[in-house]
């Protein structure tokens, strides 16, 4: 069911804190936190707490929380003193995806050439 926690999805054991991870900040509705395999000098995930297996489903299920996603990207681009930096949601294997779990990444601290590889 969407948005119940998922017993198979690491993100949800992160959040239900059963895996460890570098919590950055946390709200009522998203917990950030910094990506084991960093694309950038600043690679934080923005995730929400409930489980959405993407990024449209999060966007068609929730919009509220859609936004609270995006609304925690900008203030730990703030938080990590980035000027410049790339949200990035990826939905699909074919684009990357490997947690289906909606995340968004924040990167920043180094040029971001477009488009990306």
């Amino acid at each position: 069911m969407t948005g119940e926690p998922q017993d198979d999805c690491l993100f949800c054991k992160i959040v239900a804190g059963q895996i460890p991870a570098t919590i950055v900040r946390e709200t009522d509705t998203t917990v950030a936190f910094r990506d084991i395999n960093p694309q950038a000098p600043t690679h934080v995930l923005v995730i929400p707490k409930a489980h959405h297996v993407d990024a449209a489903a999060l966007a068609t299920a929730a919009p509220e929380l859609a936004a609270d996603v995006l609304r925690e990207t900008q203030v730990i681009a703030d938080e990590e003193k980035l000027d410049s930096y790339r949200i990035v949601f990826n939905t699909g294997s074919g684009a990357g995806q490997t947690v289906w779990h909606a995340h968004a990444h924040v990167l920043g601290g180094r040029g971001l050439q477009w488009p990306p590889g």
